[in-house]
């Protein structure tokens, strides 16, 4: 923990390694001891399920994930769920083939082809339809998907972290969530706790958005 107490950490600008997005800012034990373990699973290949409210950085942790595993240098996709419909569920995860369907007038390729070798970051699962979790539970149990209008199954060389901001245990029992799949991405959990949990990040985050303003802006850093 202390190697990431740098004094360029301290300043807000430290990026941990592999990071390139907006940097993951913050000392508190609470943060640290996420980190710590997100580090240590990233060299598995076990699931990771990253729950959090929205805006606690549930996709800098994943991302940081990829970054520190083996898998480094491969892609490291990123899909929200909620913005996919159930329509479009296996054209948009798995491809598709000209032809196999009305509108598809070419080939498409997955997000999980996209995604071979690397990671895919399957964010806001918890508004994933029961029929599509069908879908995505057949990824996990046996790592093979079929492109829409091609019979060729194929195998998915992927590592899969999810994220949502759901209590999907309350989902699961409420049997919108199927129960099977839960346990399938709930593998690792990983939990970040809120901003108001960690009040000391809080002087770090105003100067870190206070020297990005700064260089945004062309003005001097006071």
């Amino acid at each position: 923990k202390k190697d990431w107490g740098t004094a360029e950490h301290r300043c807000g600008t430290h990026r941990f390694a592999g990071v390139s997005s907006t940097p993951i800012v913050g000392l508190s034990p609470a943060l640290l001891s996420v980190l710590d373990t997100a580090k240590r699973v990233a060299k598995t290949t076990a699931p990771v399920l990253i729950t959090g409210e929205s805006g606690t950085g549930k996709e800098l942790i994943a991302q940081f994930i990829h970054e520190q595993s083996q898998r480094k240098g491969k892609p490291f996709v990123k899909v929200n769920l909620g913005g996919i419909s159930t329509t479009l569920f296996e054209s948009e995860m798995f491809g598709h083939k000209k032809g196999s369907f009305t509108d598809a007038k070419n080939d498409r390729t997955g997000r999980f082809e996209l995604a071979e070798g690397g990671t895919i970051f399957l964010d806001e699962i918890g508004e994933l339809e029961p029929s599509c979790q069908v879908k995505l539970l057949r990824v996990l149990q046996d790592q093979t998907y079929e492109v829409l209008g091609d019979s060729v199954t194929r195998r998915a060389n992927v590592r899969m972290v999810c994220a949502t901001n759901a209590d999907l245990r309350q989902i699961v029992q409420e049997s919108t969530f199927r129960e099977d799949l839960f346990y399938r991405i709930n593998l690792i959990n990983l939990h970040l706790p809120p901003l108001r949990e960690r009040r000391e990040d809080i002087p770090l985050l105003v100067e870190h958005f206070l020297r990005e303003a700064c260089l945004v802006n062309n003005v001097p850093v006071v």
